[in-house]
């Protein structure tokens, strides 16, 4: 049915007539087998086209076609996933608000609530001005829109993704440059949406045309080559399938044997990035067996080991632990008789229609549009959870650049399934850590690690997690997340929990300083003013609270001095009668006496901030705070992007420290417990010159935990220091943490 779909799609010539569309229309309604006259539903399917017709009459597409002709190619594609009459009706009317007069309130009121809902998610990612911003800032808002929409109901991926699947088709007409656009973007994101969410035959397409248009000549030679192939190939599949489909019969079993045509963009993908031949993937035959049930898939495998020798290392078991994206399969590798590798995939008819159709199976059998009943699905709920988790996480986004790059890394098909202690499995993008393990558990675990052991054995935080792991997270109550832990992170959970954690760390801080600011600015005219006047006082300064008023001082958005006149004025007093507050004097000299050099000026007061304690070799950018100078930050401060959006506070520093400076650094190390561990770290210290000003040794069960605050010259220094201690005996870890953490 799917092909014939297409086929009707592709080859039916261009439809200059909205008769012509009709017929189109009647033809894909046709071939829809729960759709025939005697459905409840296809009324008011014909009827959605019929007023999505009207509505657009007059408009044409840039190939010349009547509008009506693209909602009518985006039915036609869902038409092909099963998908329930309401998706049909919202694909048909997805355009209408924003092309036409029509409003959402009109398609509510007409087709029901839930189309109002699916046409308006669809209407709201079109409705993306292109004003000053980036294109990176404008995709980015477009995308985080699409998860919104999304949140709502799953169902608008489904019309997204077909509606990009139709413009991918027709995207001959457009020019060049933007054809290029479109289909970098196709590939990079709407491809992987399709395999997050199951839909592998348009996930396949969306992947084959944007190769077409992003590399045509590679495209052509391999259309070329595999046409020149195909017999040979077909005939070395029959030869396969043939006394396999016969056994299989033998045993009483119902089993479809097919092969398995290969994409152009999987082949394309494994000779640039695989460094494959073609001779080699071509070489590579591949069968598919559909079977009743799961009982039978592993029927089918034993017969399949039988009769063919089995090349167990590419053995995959995804009916046991399926795949993000609900995918199930037994994979296996076989040598048949003729030395031939073939890959066979085996799976039941219901787990077929996943692997097709994806979450769109999902709604096959909800034709009554009962939505609360799809909500409660159990794999819909896991997409759901999934969105809200991604949503989440992106509110913690300081860039569109990092938003767009977390979207990505989060829509990477490959996992690794790794175990608890207790055997629960937890799926992770490939490249996870132990930490994103952790914050995956829950996010307390992740706040409070200290160290992981995987597989019985303790491993550095950063190390990289593989299929069928057992992993520990050892933590306590005392420990906290680390800022060089982004550095390694995979997921947005873990990333954005640790971003989160460090703003709310930087606002106490903030806070704190800010009080104990007004506080000595305050005391200095002899005021002791209330509690309600200060809720008044940050009101009046546009803050809903006085935490807020506390940490705008703090962080050098208000002046303390400021504040107090303010103060002062809504008290009735003139400042005229203000006790003389001293100006705070600036060091000066040719370089400044803290080891930096303030491009443009060196009268002024500098420090280091406290969340990142920057090092000599650092890249670093000066802070301009009304009342404490220039504050250096390391530049992946995970504060810096958000004190960053003052541009006009930000200035170039570089580093003017003398070969004998030393600046403080924190370094945590995990250890396993034994004795003399701290008389071989003090040697270690003592080798390298290194002066002390803190060590901390504490045990807790079976592992040791140190605090060493050290004095170092630089970057490269403490690098080699961290080589030095992590090479004692037993230890596993040596991470660099803020001096003003507290552990």
């Amino acid at each position: 049915m799917a092909q014939e779909l297409q086929h009707i799609e592709n080859t039916q010539g261009k439809i200059s007539t909205l008769e012509e569309a009709r017929a189109r229309f009647s033809m894909i309604m046709e071939t829809k087998t729960n759709l025939q006259p005697d459905s409840p539903h296809r009324e008011k399917i014909e009827r959605a086209f019929e007023f999505a017709a009207e509505a657009h009459e007059g408009q044409t597409r840039i190939s010349g076609e009547p509008y009506i002709t693209h909602p009518l190619g985006v039915m036609a594609i869902l038409s092909t996933l099963n998908v329930d009459a309401t998706t049909l009706i919202g694909a048909l009317l997805h355009d209408v608000v924003e092309d036409t007069g029509v409003t959402v309130e009109d398609v509510a009121r007409e087709f029901g609530p839930v189309v109002g809902v699916l046409v308006e998610g669809m209407t709201k990612l079109s409705a993306l001005s292109y004003d000053h911003r980036s294109n990176e800032e404008r995709q980015a808002e477009y995308f985080r829109k699409m998860l919104l929409s999304m949140a709502q109901d799953l169902r608008v991926i489904l019309i997204k993704l077909a509606d990009r699947l139709h413009n991918m088709r027709t995207i001959d007409f457009l020019p060049p440059k933007t054809r290029q656009r479109i289909a970098r973007e196709t590939v990079e994101i709407y491809a992987p949406l399709a395999h997050r969410f199951g839909v592998g035959k348009v996930k396949w397409e969306l992947e084959d045309l944007s190769l077409k248009v992003l590399d045509p000549i590679a495209y052509r030679r391999i259309a070329e080559r595999v046409a020149m192939k195909r017999e040979e190939r077909e005939e070395h599949v029959l030869k396969f399938i043939d006394p396999l489909q016969n056994r299989l019969k033998q045993e009483g079993m119902n089993a479809k044997v097919f092969g398995r045509a290969k994409h152009f963009y999987s082949i394309y993908n494994k000779i640039q990035r695989r460094g494959k031949s073609f001779e080699e993937i071509l070489d590579l035959l591949a069968v598919r067996i559909i079977v009743d049930d799961v009982t039978s898939c592993y029927r089918a495998l034993g017969i399949v080991h039988g009769m063919y020798t089995p090349i167990l290392e590419r053995f995959g078991d995804y009916i046991a632990t399926p795949k993000a994206n609900m995918y199930q399969s037994l994979h296996t590798k076989v040598l048949d008789r003729e030395g031939h590798v073939v890959e066979v995939q085996i799976r039941s008819n219901e787990m077929d229609l996943v692997a097709e159709a994806g979450i769109a199976a999902h709604w096959q059998y909800k034709e009554k549009g009962d939505q609360k009943a799809a909500n409660e699905d159990p794999a819909l709920m896991e997409y759901y959870n999934w969105l809200r988790q991604l949503i989440e996480g992106s509110k913690e986004e300081d860039s569109s650049e990092e938003f767009m790059r977390t979207l990505k890394i989060n829509l990477f098909t490959d996992e690794v399934f790794v175990f608890t202690p207790r055997g629960k499995l937890i799926q992770l993008p490939r490249g996870s850590t132990p930490v994103d393990f952790a914050f995956a558990v829950h996010t307390d675990v992740g706040l409070t690690t200290l160290g992981a052991k995987i597989n019985g054995r303790m491993v550095p935080l950063s190390e990289e997690l593989h299929n069928g792991d057992n992993v520990e997270i050892l933590t306590s109550n005392t420990s906290k997340p680390n800022v060089e832990w982004l550095r390694f992170v995979k997921t947005h959970r873990a990333r954005s929990k640790i971003k989160r954690f460090y703003k709310r760390a930087h606002f106490e801080d903030s806070v704190q300083l800010g009080e104990d600011m007004f506080k000595r600015e305050v005391q200095r005219v002899k005021k002791k003013p209330s509690t309600k006047d200060l809720l008044e006082l940050a009101n009046r300064l546009g803050h809903n609270d006085i935490e807020s008023m506390w940490a705008a001082i703090g962080v050098g958005d208000l002046q303390a001095r400021s504040v107090v006149d303010k103060y002062i004025n809504l008290n009735g007093k003139d400042q005229s009668d203000q006790v003389a507050i001293k100006k705070q004097k600036l060091r000066v000299g040719p370089t400044s006496s803290s080891g930096v050099r303030i491009k443009g000026s060196d009268n002024l007061v500098t420090t280091f901030g406290r969340c990142c304690n920057p090092l000599p070799g650092d890249p670093i950018l000066g802070y301009i705070s009304k009342n404490r100078g220039i504050v250096v930050h390391r530049t992946d401060c995970p504060n810096m992007s958000e004190l960053s959006k003052d541009k006009d506070r930000i200035t170039e520093v570089d580093w003017d420290a003398g070969p004998t400076d030393t600046f403080p650094v924190r370094l945590r190390i995990v250890t396993e417990d034994r004795a003399h561990l701290l008389r071989d770290i003090a040697e270690v210290l003592s080798k390298q010159s290194i002066s002390a000003l803190e060590v901390n040794l504490r045990t807790e069960g079976t592992i040791g935990i140190g605090n060493l605050v050290l004095m170092v010259r630089s970057l490269s220094h403490l690098s080699k220091l961290r080589s030095r201690i992590g090479k004692i005996k037993g230890v596993v870890q040596v991470e660099r943490v803020s001096v003003a953490d507290v552990v």
